[in-house]
């Protein structure tokens, strides 16, 4: 499917000969490689585990999606979410990201912004999410600074297209 949607966008711009934008380049779904949060001081942690999955979707109507997940979240002792402890909800919580909204490409500084429309995070409904882009080697770095590590941090996630 995301390989005829790719071939559709790339066959409408040939025909009507114009060229490629680079807001192209984003349509389609990618699987997050890695995820590092680096402070002022030069200090590298892993918020979401050294070896973090997610899936980063956009579509050629202005529409994306992203999850992240820890893969190592301990499962809750309980068959029902809504029966968790405490703590199994807070490990759980910490251990995702997850929101929707639209996006827009800013080809002359090289950002996106996603504008939230929901959000496991509440605080981000209705917010921008500023990303600073770059293609390189088949992949999509996207990087936030100052974001949810606080001034002086920049978080960088490192994007492969799914196959």
């Amino acid at each position: 499917m995301t390989k005829l949607l790719l071939l559709t966008s790339l066959a409408a711009i040939l025909v009507s000969g114009q060229s490629p934008k680079i807001s192209d380049e984003f349509i389609g779904v990618w699987n997050l490689i890695s995820f590092q949060r680096r402070t002022a001081a030069g200090e590298v942690t892993y918020p979401m585990g050294a070896k973090p999955v997610g899936r980063l979707t956009y579509d050629a109507l202005g529409r994306m999606s992203a999850q992240i997940m820890r893969p190592d979240r301990p499962k809750f002792q309980s068959a029902s979410s809504g029966r968790g402890s405490a703590e199994e909800k807070i490990a759980a919580f910490d251990g995702f990201i997850a929101y929707y909204g639209t996006y827009v490409v800013n080809e002359k500084d090289h950002s996106v912004i996603h504008h939230v429309e929901a959000s496991l995070y509440p605080n981000w409904v209705g917010s921008d999410q500023r990303r600073l882009y770059e293609f390189s080697d088949g992949k999509l770095i996207l990087r936030a600074i100052n974001g949810s590590g606080g001034p002086g941090t920049e978080g960088r996630l490192v994007w492969e297209r799914s196959r």
